[in-house]
């Protein structure tokens, strides 16, 4: 797997406009997300507008105790509104999206666009350069690329975290947990419909998928700032995403990976509401 790529200039100008004829599938998770959604919906339509292949954006609603649906409807004839069996969390919600989107190839994003959507157009080009069905965006390969920092904390978690990502799934990408990755529809396709994980912890599961499947992925630096409000808590969720590792090890080594996820009893984390 490699972690970032370069090209010559006129070269990299033909990627780019072949990346832009691409038609382009939007997810977006959302759960109690009334307040922000309309103006990251109108940035992700402005973005769409742009592109010569065009683009949908599915809307996935987590059991919103808010006005999110309603925040989404009123997009209604651009924007695709799925609704989750109540609060399932992330790792449902990005699934749910993944396997309807149409895209040729699929992007999932978070509500706070902390990754500008125009970012987009980096994980494209990547996959068109190298060949990859997996791009997903990067913190940690660039930081001067972060303009706005999560606090100390939660930063020296997220390397804590990583490393022991790393030794027990052996996957060697330096940021896992950036909310926003892209997939080409076959990838996401057989990827999406094994995963088992439900909440934060998904996002290990599904490269570590890809690359049990055989997809090449691709891991690109990009612009990022952090978003007041974050769903994520720093005590509960972060104990399931660490042991949401050792689930990922436990799944493969069951055999639940070898099937649809329809087929068998999903793995979920604790329960209670599950941003």
């Amino acid at each position: 797997m490699k972690t970032t790529f370069l090209a010559a200039p006129d070269k990299l100008a033909l990627v780019f406009a072949r990346a832009a004829l691409m038609f382009l599938s939007v997810v977006i998770p959302a759960y109690n997300e009334e307040a922000r959604l309309p103006l990251t919906l109108g940035r992700v339509l402005e973005y769409l507008d742009s592109r010569q292949g065009g683009g949908e954006i599915l809307v996935v609603n987590d059991g919103s105790s808010d006005g999110t649906a309603e925040a989404a409807a009123g997009f209604v004839s651009r924007v695709t509104l799925l609704e989750n069996p109540g609060n399932r969390g992330k790792g449902y919600s990005v699934r749910h999206g993944m396997l309807k989107a149409q895209g040729d190839w699929v992007l999932f994003s978070d509500a706070d666009l902390s990754a500008p959507i125009e970012e987009c157009e980096k994980l494209l080009a990547a996959t068109e350069q190298g060949g990859y069905e997996v791009a997903i965006g990067s913190r940690a390969l660039d930081r001067s690329l972060i303009g706005v920092h999560q606090s100390v904390f939660r930063e020296n978690a997220g390397r804590v975290f990583n490393l022991l990502m790393r030794l027990l799934t052996g996957l060697t990408f330096k940021d896992t947990q950036c909310g926003f990755k892209l997939f080409s529809r076959r990838a996401a396709q057989e990827i999406f419909r094994r995963q088992r994980l439900e909440r934060f912890g998904f996002d290990v599961e599904v490269l570590y998928l890809a690359q049990k499947l055989g997809f090449a992925a691709v891991e690109v630096p990009v612009r990022w700032n952090h978003s007041e409000g974050t769903k994520v808590s720093m005590l509960g969720d972060s104990l399931e995403m660490f042991l949401d590792l050792w689930r990922v090890r436990r799944n493969d080594r069951r055999g639940l990976y070898d099937m649809p996820a329809e087929t068998v009893t999903p793995v979920c984390g604790s329960t209670g509401p599950r941003p």
